[in-house]
């Protein structure tokens, strides 16, 4: 059966980090054949402006998705990008029935704010430094903290291994090696 992740693309977003979610998880999707990536906007508008004035075309709107057939949600962060994506309705809803289905829920940089506001954030989790404030939890300086189905990370340069981390625990540990090693993360250490 195909899983379904919803990439939510809201105006402000962070570049870098959308990149690096949606590369891995297109490479994973075609190595395992049981992956679709929604990319969506949050409303009519498929453009969308990121923090840093580059446009990514969402492939679909959100009002547009069955959200009820979701397996994941992966958010970027960029502060603005994280605002509009707390203060939509829709989302805070998607996050909070996947986390009840104990389904992965993931976001990056500014993004576990939404995630707190969901209320499904509990124990250790990473996100930009300062970011941390009013979320019940305890932040680690780490690239990637997994909680259960709860995965977030710190920012512009962990977005990789974020979404390597969720190719593993969407398709495989094998999948998520191959990504690894074909991708040369080996040798930022």
């Amino acid at each position: 059966m195909t899983k379904k992740v919803l990439i939510p693309l809201a105006k402000g977003f962070e570049e870098a980090e959308f990149i690096g979610i949606a590369d891995v998880l297109k490479r994973a999707a075609k190595m395992s054949g049981n992956l679709e990536l929604i990319i969506a906007s949050l409303d009519d508008e498929l453009m969308v402006e990121g923090a840093n004035g580059i446009c990514i075309k969402a492939d679909t709107s959100l009002a547009k998705i069955d959200t009820k057939n979701l397996d994941a949600i992966a958010m970027a962060g960029g502060f603005e990008g994280m605002m509009n994506l707390k203060n939509n309705p829709t989302i805070i809803k998607i996050i909070q029935d996947l986390h009840a289905d104990k389904k992965i829920v993931a976001a990056i940089c500014a993004s576990p704010i939404v995630l707190a506001k969901a209320g499904v954030i509990n124990g250790e989790f990473a996100c930009y430094p300062g970011c941390e404030s009013g979320i019940d939890g305890v932040r680690v300086s780490k690239a990637v903290v997994v909680n259960e189905n709860v995965i977030t990370s710190a920012g512009p340069a962990t977005a990789i291994l974020f979404g390597l981390e969720l190719a593993k625990h969407l398709c495989s540990v094998e999948i998520y090696e191959k990504l690894y090693e074909g991708m040369l993360v080996s040798l930022t250490k």
